[in-house]
């Protein structure tokens, strides 16, 4: 596993905290089982700037950023696709998941997530 060094654009790292401050429940339910290496001791980072962007949740070391799309994603789907064409261009792996997974069905969620750990890490 090889850590990398994003760039980003300086002016969204007041944007990126502000919105770690005003979480959704989703993103908090996920935080809760990302954080602090609890996940296969792999480190995360939450509303993460890469480039133009901020990810919901990023791993440095998988080059892993993991998107929860909620009630507003659902206008946004092109741009949504657009701007995971440029990640994965990086190249980082993006996993998306509906809020409402995350809220109903969160082991469902992080077992996905575990599984692609599992499986990328073999083959790293």
């Amino acid at each position: 596993m090889v850590k990398i060094d994003l760039k980003y654009n300086p002016k969204l790292k007041r944007v990126a905290r502000m919105l770690r401050k005003n979480s959704t429940l989703s993103e908090v339910l996920l935080w809760n089982e990302l954080k602090g290496k609890k996940l296969m001791g792999i480190d995360f980072h939450r509303q993460k700037p890469i480039g133009n962007f901020i990810v919901d949740f990023f791993s440095p070391d998988l080059r892993l950023v993991i998107e929860i799309d909620g009630i507003t994603h659902a206008y946004k789907q092109e741009q949504d696709m657009k701007r995971q064409k440029i990640l994965e261009s990086i190249p980082l792996t993006v996993l998306r998941f509906q809020d409402s997974d995350v809220r109903k069905n969160l082991n469902a969620v992080v077992e996905v997530i575990n599984d692609w750990m599992i499986k990328n890490i073999e083959n790293s």
